[in-house]
């Protein structure tokens, strides 16, 4: 089993004087992500929930179904990790005709898409959903996230992605060094637990750029929170597909940016 964090020694500046202690700090490591025996593509990432990581970008990515999926295997290598996924065979042929090879660092969602049109693809609108949220609702949803990240409260280096269900809580998170890995791991734990994404809302620690977006069409979550603010053309993209965006949520507020319909209104006053 992979480590998530080891401890290194460092010198810690305070009070005038240094000392040496130990920190936690989370692993990161090439994540070879292979579909019938051909890399698709190589992120770095935390080596933790590797096969929920294959399952999900399978699936954000457009690559296969998880009816497609016949097979997950992770193989350790000497200086990285090969998680392998194998395809039925329409699949298989889906994906050798798409021009594409993707080599992302840490930060990036759409590293090696080979044209404007794949960065900017089409997303479905969201499947029809009841699901309706207080304001109260979307704030215990933040506050509650952090509780569910151990990785970070060791290293303090890592982003999470939660699923938060209403009348429950956050029942479902993963993390990682990457925030377009944990919300994959996040996206192929619930496909694992059959998890209903309509019965609930996404929760983001980080930023909510246009990639975020499509992940989460993809996933078929109707709301998406998040504590950062997102860019203009992720507003545009969630409104395209249905979904709620929120940003800059935090335990005594947030700002909604699309599909108010879906958070039920307590009172509306002018602010500046």
């Amino acid at each position: 089993m992979m480590r998530a964090h080891r401890p290194l020694t460092r010198r810690v500046y305070r009070g005038g004087g240094y000392a040496e202690a130990p920190r936690e700090l989370p692993e990161e490591m090439p994540v070879a992500l292979s579909f019938n025996g051909t890399t698709q593509a190589v992120m770095m990432a935390t080596p933790t929930d590797l096969e929920d990581f294959g399952r999900g970008f399978a699936l954000t990515e457009g690559i296969a179904t998880p009816q497609e999926i016949t097979e997950i295997r992770v193989t350790v290598q000497a200086r990285g990790i090969d998680v392998q996924i194998w395809l039925v065979e329409a699949a298989e042929q889906r994906l050798a005709a798409r021009r594409r090879h993707m080599a992302g660092p840490v930060g990036c969602g759409l590293c090696g898409l080979d044209s404007i049109d794949a960065v900017l693809r089409d997303v479905a609108q969201v499947p029809a959903s009841d699901l309706r949220l207080s304001p109260a609702q979307v704030q215990e949803a933040i506050a509650a996230l952090p509780g569910h990240q151990a990785l970070h409260d060791t290293t303090r280096a890592v982003h999470g992605a939660g699923f938060y269900r209403p009348g429950e809580g956050v029942v479902a998170t993963r993390e990682d060094v990457g925030r377009h890995n944990a919300l994959d791991k996040l996206a192929g734990a619930l496909l694992a637990q059959g998890t209903d994404a309509g019965a609930g809302a996404l929760v983001l620690t980080s930023r909510v750029s246009i990639d975020m977006v499509q992940k989460c069409a993809a996933i078929g979550a109707p709301v998406l929170i998040a504590v950062s603010a997102p860019t203009a053309h992720a507003v545009q993209l969630a409104r395209d597909a249905g979904i709620t965006l929120i940003g800059l949520a935090r335990p005594d507020g947030f700002e909604l940016f699309t599909h108010p319909s879906r958070i039920r209104p307590e009172r509306t006053k002018n602010v500046a």
